[in-house]
């Protein structure tokens, strides 16, 4: 199956993918070029002027400009897709965030001749469209939240279903998705107050306002489960991961297997997320995404049809590598494995490190990295997008790297974290790594006893000492011996 540099994958004993187009940047970009690397096949990175030094650019076979504007580039679908044809690329893979979750993008493919590394568009709107993944999952007996039959016609339709199945209540942008244009109301006085601005954002973000209404399921645990298929009809399931540390709904800390379920809990949501997938006939990785109540009820929330940040627990634990997993699918192949074929062992967790002051409500902290070590050591794996001197650019996601960390057992894993955050060095700018040690000491953390409120419950977290790092007393003893002899 692998090839030698630039072959391709070979299929049916036709070499088809020769050369993938790569619509992301950062981290993930150079993720999906090690994979590429790996096959055999040829990567085209676009890049920025903003991101003309950045490592995904270096790391690709070939990078294309796409523009001086940061941001306007990686969002014109037609513009990437000419850019594939003409650089000779068979396939596109658009990662995650930015077009890897927009139908457009998969549509001009298709009319180009371009293969999209991802799902069908209709299923890519179907899911985009919380009232219509909503719809799918009832009518597969998939267990929702109560909630809104449609998009809410008006603030009184609102208030008259939030009274029925009463407060808390989640107001959510129809086609949201990656945490924004969620708010939740706990009386009527905040529905009043937050219905106009989820509309607001849902325009802004997402340029729809349509939004609908869910019973909020208070201080749940964020589980989800990644699902892969191919285009014969065969669905299967990779384990779930716990992403229940996080906040503001963005996800920190990610972990695999949950260290909070039973195996009967185990085998039910990969089974429910195996039929949600077959239900909407679904194609190449994914992720079904679940709240489990206080009650140990599971509730269907919402699928991502993308690659996932947090990919890299799921492929510590298993073994799979499900970039290259998506690249076979999209070239016709079976998938490789049978759902009694895919076991787990020990856990992993992932650390998003991202460049924020924690101690300054996390605002982001952009600059020039003067200093960077990666940590190593058994069961160590780090996703990166950075390196020293580096300049980390204030227009897109503070997310500069991702610590992946695995061991046979939930206290190795633990320690294996504590021991890799330690050792990891980036100066020049504030990231997240002291929060994730405070939260690793954390006795609740450490004895899996955890859900979406915990960072919201532990302020304190926050109150760690600071370290100065080195350059600061060598630029300060360098200030005093200039003093001291006038210089």
């Amino acid at each position: 199956m692998i090839l030698s540099r630039g072959t391709g994958v070979k299929i049916s004993g036709k070499f088809v993918i020769k050369k993938i187009l790569i619509a992301n940047r950062g981290e993930i970009a150079v993720r999906i070029v090690r994979a590429c690397s790996e096959m055999g096949i040829k990567s085209v990175a676009i890049y920025s002027d903003a991101d003309r030094h950045a490592l995904h650019v270096k790391k690709a076979d070939e990078a294309y400009n796409v523009g001086s504007d940061p941001v306007i580039g990686y969002l014109n679908a037609h513009n990437i897709v000419n850019l594939a044809v003409a650089s000779g690329c068979d396939a596109l893979h658009p990662g995650y965030g930015f077009l890897s979750e927009n139908p457009e993008l998969a549509e001009i493919c298709a009319r180009r001749g371009i293969k999209f590394i991802g799902p069908k568009a209709s299923v890519i709107r179907q899911m985009g469209d919380k009232i219509q993944a909503r719809n799918a999952m009832i009518k597969a007996g998939i267990p929702c939240v109560p909630g809104s039959d449609g998009n809410l016609a008006n603030l009184e339709e609102a208030r008259a279903l939030a009274k029925k199945i009463g407060y808390p209540v989640m107001l959510k942008a129809t086609n949201g998705g990656g945490g924004r244009g969620i708010r939740r109301c706990n009386d009527e006085k905040e529905l009043l107050s937050n219905y106009d601005r989820v509309i607001s954002e849902a325009s802004k973000a997402f340029g729809k306002p349509e939004v609908f209404l869910e019973k909020c399921v208070v201080n749940p645990r964020h589980i989800e489960v990644q699902v892969m298929a191919d285009s014969h009809g065969n669905v299967i399931h990779l384990f779930e991961r716990d992403c229940s540390i996080q906040r503001r709904n963005q996800k920190l800390i990610e972990i695999a297997p949950s260290p909070q379920l039973s195996q009967a809990q185990r085998e039910y949501i990969g089974k429910l997320a195996v039929k949600a997938g077959k239900a909407v006939n679904y194609e190449n990785a994914g992720t079904v995404e679940f709240l489990l109540d206080k009650d140990n009820n599971f509730y269907f929330m919402e699928m991502n049809t993308r690659l996932q940040v947090e990919h890299t627990v799921t492929e510590t634990i298993t073994g799979i590598d499900i970039v290259q997993e998506q690249i076979r699918i999209a070239n016709g192949e079976k998938l490789q494995y049978k759902q009694a074929d895919v076991h787990f062992r020990g856990f992993a967790m992932e650390f998003r490190i991202n460049a924020e002051d924690p101690k300054n409500d996390f605002l982001p902290s952009f600059g020039k990295i003067t200093r960077y070590y990666a940590p190593g050591g058994p069961g160590v794996r780090m996703d990166a997008a950075m390196y020293s001197g580096y300049v980390i650019p204030p227009y897109y996601d503070s997310m500069c790297a991702k610590l992946t960390v695995w061991a046979l057992n939930w206290e190795g894993v633990i320690e294996r974290g504590r021991r890799s955050l330690s050792d990891m060095v980036v100066y020049g700018v504030k990231t997240t790594i002291p929060y994730y040690q405070e939260i690793l000491k954390h006795p609740d953390f450490r004895a899996a006893n955890f859900n979406t409120s915990f960072v919201e419950a532990h302020p304190e977290l926050v109150n760690y000492a600071v370290e100065t790092p080195p350059e600061i007393f060598a630029a300060a003893i360098s200030a005093a011996i200039a003093a001291h002899e006038g210089i």
